[in-house]
């Protein structure tokens, strides 16, 4: 055991959806290559999870849709 990390995650480029049991407020990130994939994955998880869709990133950041 060590401790635990302080700084935060870098989030690599591609479609990111966040899965977590229903009723529950943490959950994990899955990234997928591109938006057909990422909605596939929505599809798979969203019948046994509570599904987030968190959108694309790139360099660590959330794409704007502006």
């Amino acid at each position: 055991m060590g401790r635990p990390a302080t700084k935060p995650t870098e989030l690599r480029d591609g479609f990111y959806i966040e899965v977590r049991n229903k009723g529950s407020k943490n959950g994990i990130r899955l990234r997928r290559e591109s938006r057909k994939a990422m909605e596939a994955a929505v599809k798979e998880y969203q019948r046994m999870k509570e599904v987030v869709v968190l959108g694309e990133y790139k360099n660590g950041k959330p794409v704007s849709k502006s």
